[in-house]
Parts: structure tokens; C-alpha cells; sequence
């Protein structure tokens, strides 16, 4: 069976008021891409504002570049792709079986609030199909509902970028809030593993990973739970 996945990144470019820029973490897109394409899923890319996502200028440092990363780099198909994703609103869950969030700072300012993202994430799991992200873009989960109005977080088990890890890059004054603080106040259990390191959580159809090492391994458990 071939499964269609839906991959939703950042159009949020500016970080804070530093004058410096954000966006997608280039690994974090690009090592789940590769994973659900060698496994012959069918992949839509998708933002708010469709066309070219900002990509986080950090992200293309030499210290931060992996195979999958230098395969994006070389990959002239998957450029096009992105360079023309479609804008969110016009994306429904109905034409997919999952949907993958990468991270990176952007999605703290425009993914949380949005409401065509809610409304899709929403759609996803009233029809009981996965929602994953990983990183930062676990903050897309922070105000979607479930089918009963509660929160989609509440008591469950969610990871995402740990205030320590926000801390050791010198963020914490110029993200709009810490994502660890804002997932336990919405009655979440947070998880978290060493900073940097891989770690991820499934609970029910919630797969998050912490930090741009988890997103290969939230991809994985993505793909095994729609293989159940």
C-alpha cells in the first residue's frame, strides 16, 4: 500500500526582533522526506503561505549537514517541491494518511495559532490518523482539539525542544514562549531525553520527537504505525 503523507513546514521567517532570519531545519525535513520516499510514500508539501519556505540559515551550517541533508542539497525534484508547496488552507486531511511536522524556529510563530493548521490537525485526528512533529514544530500540537473540545495533549505523553536545549543555543529571550513550559501547562506529561540526543514518544496517534536528532526516528515510527 502506498501511503500519503503530508508534510507542513514553517513560512515564518524572522527570528524575533534580532534582525536575524529562521525557518525550516533543513535535517528535519529532509532526513523524514527521504525516509517516507524510500518507502514509496506518496509526499504533498505544504505551508501557510505556499510557494518557498524560509529555511533557517543555521541549518545550512557545515557543523549541522548529514547525508540527508547533502542528498536535498543535490536533489533537483525535491528543490521544485519545495519551492512550490502548497498553501495550507487549500490542503485537506481527507486526501492523506498522516501528516509530519518539521521543525525549526518558525513554526513558534506561525504554526501555533493558525487556524487553518488546527483545523487540519483536527480533521487528522477525528478521522484517527497520525499527527507527528518533531523539534519546535511539536508547538503546531499545543491548541488543537480533540473530538470532545478537551485538548489534544492533555495527559498524553509529548516531546519537543527542552527549555535547557533553548537555552543552550541562547534563545529563551527571543522565542515568543519556551515550548517545554507551554506543553505542560496545557496538563501534557512531557518527556524529554538528554539534550540532543535522539528521543521520541508515541501516545496514541501522537508521535513527537525532542530535537533535530529525533526526526529520523519520528519518521520511522510514523511510517510503522500506518503499516500496523
Amino acid at each position: 500500500m502506498t501511503f500519503k503523507i503530508l508534510m507542513v513546514l514553517t513560512s515564518h521567517a524572522d527570528l524575533g526582533d534580532t534582525g536575524e532570519k529562521t525557518g525550516f531545519w533543513v535535517e528535519e525535513f529532509a532526513a523524514p522526506y527521504y525516509i517516507f520516499k524510500d518507502a514509496g510514500a506518496q509526499i504533498t508539501l505544504a505551508s501557510p503561505l505556499g510557494g518557498q519556505p524560509p529555511v533557517d540559515p543555521k541549518s545550512e551550517l557545515e557543523d549541522f549537514q548529514t547525508a540527508a541533508t547533502k542528498r536535498f542539497d543535490a536533489d533537483h525534484e525535491v528543490q521544485q517541491l519545495i519551492a512550490n508547496t502548497e498553501t495550507l488552507s487549500a490542503v485537506n486531511a481527507d486526501d492523506f494518511d498522516a501528516v509530519f511536522y518539521p521543525g525549526g524556529h518558525g513554526p513558534l510563530w506561525d504554526l501555533t495559532d493558525n487556524a487553518d493548521s488546527i483545523n487540519l490537525l483536527q480533521n487528522f485526528i477525528a478521522q484517527l490518523k497520525p499527527v507527528s512533529a518533531v523539534c519546535h514544530a511539536t508547538a503546531a500540537l499545543l491548541n488543537v482539539k480533540d473530538t470532545n473540545g478537551e485538548l489534544f495533549i492533555k495527559n498524553k505523553e509529548i516531546t519537543g525542544f527542552s527549555n535547557s536545549e533553548e537555552d543552550a543555543v541562547q534563545l529563551r529571550e527571543v522565542v515568543p514562549f519556551m515550548l517545554e513550559d507551554e506543553i505542560v501547562k496545557r496538563n501534557a506529561l512531557y518527556q524529554s531525553g538528554a539534550d540532543w540526543h535522539p528521543f521520541v514518544i508515541q501516545d496514541g496517534l501522537a508521535i513527537t520527537g525532542q530535537n533535530p536528532a529525533s526526526s529520523e526516528l519520528v519518521a520511522q515510527k510514523l511510517l510503522a504505525l500506518l503499516a500496523e
